[in-house]
C-alpha cells in the first residue's frame, strides 16, 4: 500500500495584474459555499458588478504582499509541504490549491499516478466551516466521482484542539509579552456570514474553543477580544469586527495591543495587508501606540509536526 497526503490551502493570484486577479475572484466567489445566494441573482452581481470593480483594487493589494519568491501564502504553502514530505519518507506529499493552480484535482491526479491507494486530505485550515475545509470535500468527492480510482481516503476536519496547534501561538503569545508592555490582545478569525452559523455551520464555537485552548497556557491578565475580519458581502456577519474593535480600544485606555490571527496557518492578503496593514492604520489613528503581530506558522516545521500527530 502507498500511501501519501495532500495538503491544501485557498490559493492565490496567478500574479498581481488585475486580469489574473479577476480570474482568482472569479473561482473564489463562484463558489456556492463561499457565497450561498441564489445563483442568478449572484451571477448578476458577481459578473455585473464585483468582477467589473474589485480586481484592480485587489491587485494593488496583491502588489503590496508580493515578493520576489511570489505570494506569501504559495510559498509558505510550498515550504510546509517539503517540512511534512521530510517527516514522512515513505509517503508522497503533494498540495493543492481550491482556486488557483495547482488545483486540487491537478494535485489528486499526480498522487494516484504514482500509485497512491491510501490518501489523507488535510486542509490548512485549523477550524471547521463550510466555506473552507466544506469546499475542500466537495472537491476532492466530486473528483472521486468521476474515476474508478476508490482509494483509502482520510480527511481531517480541524485541529484546533490539537496540543501541538494550541501550543505554538501560546508559546509566540508569551514570548512577545516578555519583551513588550502589552494592556491588550485581539485574537483575530476571518469571518463569516451571520446566516451560515443560523444554517448549522459551528465555525464560531470552534473559534472561540481556540482562542480558550491557547490563552489557557498563557499566564497573563491582560484582557482578551476575539474578533472577525474581513467583510466582504453585506448583511450581518459574526461580531464583533475587528476593524471596530481596534478603533475603539485607544479610547478605553488599550495603547499597546498584540493582535494574531490563529485560524490562518500561514500570512496572505488578510493578514499581511488586512490585519498588519489596514487594521494597524485604524488603530493608530484612533490614538493607538503600539501593534504587535504575530504570525502564523509560514515555514516553521511545528506545522509539519502538527500535521504528523494528526495521522500517525
Amino acid at each position: 500500500m502507498k500511501k501519501g497526503i495532500l495538503l491544501v490551502n485557498l490559493g492565490t493570484p496567478k500574479s498581481a495584474n488585475p486580469k489574473d486577479v479577476r480570474e482568482f475572484l472569479k473561482r473564489f466567489l463562484g463558489d456556492e459555499r463561499v457565497i450561498k445566494m441564489p445563483r442568478l441573482l449572484w451571477k448578476a452581481i458577481l459578473h455585473g458588478i464585483i468582477l467589473n470593480t474589485r480586481p484592480k483594487k485587489s491587485a494593488a493589494m496583491y502588489e503590496k504582499i508580493q515578493t520576489e519568491a511570489g505570494f506569501p501564502l504559495l510559498r509558505y504553502t510550498e515550504m510546509q509541504r517539503d517540512n511534512v514530505a521530510k517527516l514522512f519518507p515513505d509517503y508522497l506529499v503533494e498540495y493543492g490549491m481550491s482556486y488557483s493552480a495547482p488545483s486540487i484535482e491537478t494535485s489528486l491526479d499526480k498522487l494516484l499516478d504514482q500509485g497512491v491507494d491510501d490518501l489523507t486530505i488535510v486542509p490548512m485550515y485549523p477550524q471547521y466551516s463550510g466555506t473552507t475545509v466544506g469546499s475542500v470535500f466537495d472537491s476532492v468527492m466530486n473528483y472521486f466521482l468521476k474515476t474508478d480510482k476508490v482509494v483509502n481516503l482520510h480527511f481531517i476536519r480541524s485541529y484546533y484542539d490539537n496540543e501541538i496547534y494550541a501550543n505554538y501561538f501560546a508559546q509566540k503569545i508569551k514570548q512577545a509579552l516578555a519583551k513588550n508592555a502589552i494592556d491588550a490582545i485581539v485574537i483575530s478569525y476571518h469571518g463569516i456570514p451571520l446566516s451560515y452559523k443560523q444554517q448549522g455551520d459551528n465555525y464560531d464555537e470552534e473559534c472561540t474553543k481556540t482562542t480558550e485552548a491557547i490563552m489557557a497556557k498563557v499566564d497573563t491578565n491582560i484582557p482578551v477580544y476575539q474578533t472577525y475580519q474581513s467583510k466582504f458581502e453585506p448583511g450581518e456577519w459574526l461580531t464583533p469586527a475587528t476593524s471596530d474593535t481596534l478603533k475603539k480600544l485607544p479610547s478605553e485606555g488599550y495603547k499597546k495591543v498584540l493582535i494574531l490571527a490563529p485560524g490562518f496557518v500561514v500570512d496572505c492578503l488578510e493578514t499581511i495587508e488586512e490585519l498588519e496593514s489596514e487594521n494597524k492604520g485604524y488603530f493608530l489613528n484612533a490614538g493607538g501606540e503600539e501593534f504587535h503581530y504575530l504570525a502564523p506558522f509560514n515555514g516553521d516545521e511545528d506545522f509539519a509536526k502538527l500535521v504528523k500527530s494528526l495521522i500517525v
